[in-house]
């Protein structure tokens, strides 16, 4: 069997073992990696009811530390609910310079805040997806209409398109090699 198509065969996993020969289990797959937008983009949901109308888009900044906007600012209700986007845990609820802050760790490493929010949760406790979070407060600077809620997400210190989270996967199909 030429060398190319033994590795060919070797990555799709399409080696056939002669039933006599013993062998070890194989190992469990690796898990696949956590996505914005892959198979979990079902495990999202909007922060706040109804339609969703933006203010302000994210900004895609050029390096970590640049100006610029690093969420999405949503359309509100004073007063109305704020609603967690995914299951996980709080794990800040309170003042940031000023302004009342929720962020929450979701599995896959990615976290989003929500502000100005009063928190009906506190650090610690268990969300899922949908659940209040708190109520929105009036304050946001440069909003435009009488409340707007800043969401955010980042994976580590990178910060993302929260809408990406709502969005419908893509699926492309690459040539191999």
């Amino acid at each position: 069997m030429p060398a190319r198509a033994l590795t060919v065969l070797l990555l799709l996993g399409v080696i056939v073992v002669p039933s006599s020969a013993t062998a070890a289990p194989a190992p469990a797959p690796a898990p696949a990696p956590h996505t914005t937008t892959g198979a979990n983009a079902g495990a999202w949901g909007p922060p706040l009811d109804g339609a969703l109308t933006v203010t302000r888009p994210f900004e895609r900044l050029p390096h970590p530390y640049a100006a610029g906007h690093r969420g999405v600012d949503l359309q509100g209700r004073l007063g109305g609910p704020v609603l967690a986007a995914g299951d996980g845990v709080v794990v800040f609820a309170g003042m940031v310079a000023g302004r009342p802050v929720v962020s929450v760790d979701h599995p896959g490493g990615l976290r989003t805040t929500y502000e100005p929010v009063d928190p009906s949760v506190a650090a610690g406790q268990p969300v899922t997806r949908g659940s209040p979070i708190g109520t929105l407060t009036a304050g946001h600077a440069g909003c435009p209409v009488h409340a707007c809620l800043h969401w955010g997400v980042r994976r580590g210190e990178t910060y993302l398109d929260p809408l990406a989270l709502l969005r419908p996967p893509r699926v492309r199909l690459l040539p191999l090699g």
